[in-house]
């Protein structure tokens, strides 16, 4: 019994001795450095991948993108851009129309990128079939339903399901058939969390 109580008393004073070192202020400071240091170095990688990128060294950039991708909470959507146009230069179509979709999703018609994006989906999807005509299996590819995507400052995204509408309409031998829109609002827009559970097919419908 003394040996459980002396356990418990000294669990109890290295839980509070974590805690008041965690509030103090020097500490606070470092981990706020830590956190600059770590979005400073990621944003260094990127534009390393972009540099790459252009100058036709295609795998170092993969590289660069990837380590991107494994060391930030949300995927930049400046990212998913450059990510799949690197991935036609690879080969990699189907990943290439992945990511480059997730781009014109979430910046529309106007994001920087988008005439250059729908160029370089096009051009993807045109070589996808190709391929699929010749081989039956792809090589290992990174699908961005792994990653939580960044919806950028509003945090909002036209819903890819009724394409914003808020109505799917179904083409059928007597007519139209217009239903509303499960997953969205009354505006058709996603949260950026629905959109990220709807990428990996976890959102819910809603209830009618």
């Amino acid at each position: 019994m003394k040996t459980l109580l002396l356990i418990l008393i000294l669990f109890t004073l290295s839980v509070g001795s974590a805690l008041a070192q965690s509030q103090n202020p020097r500490t606070l400071e470092y981990l706020k450095q830590e956190e600059q240091r770590k979005k400073a170095e990621t944003a260094r990688q990127l534009d390393s991948g972009v540099y790459y990128m252009e100058n036709e060294q295609y795998l170092l950039a993969d590289q660069k993108f990837r380590y991107v991708l494994e060391n930030v909470k949300s995927v930049p959507s400046d990212l998913t851009f450059f990510f799949g146009k690197n991935s036609y230069y690879l080969k990699q179509y189907r990943q290439s129309i992945d990511w480059l979709n997730k781009y014109i999703q979430l910046k529309g018609t106007g994001g920087q990128h988008y005439e250059e994006a729908t160029s370089w989906l096009r051009k993807s999807e045109e070589e996808l079939v190709k391929e699929r005509a010749a081989e039956s299996k792809k090589a290992e590819q990174v699908l961005s339903s792994s990653y939580d995507i960044d919806c950028g400052p509003s945090g909002k995204v036209s819903c890819p399901v009724c394409k914003g509408d808020h109505v799917i309409i179904k083409r059928g031998a007597f007519g139209d058939e217009y239903k509303t829109c499960p997953y969205c609002n009354e505006h058709g827009i996603l949260t950026c969390e629905e959109y990220n559970l709807l990428l990996r097919g976890e959102l819910q419908k809603k209830q009618q």
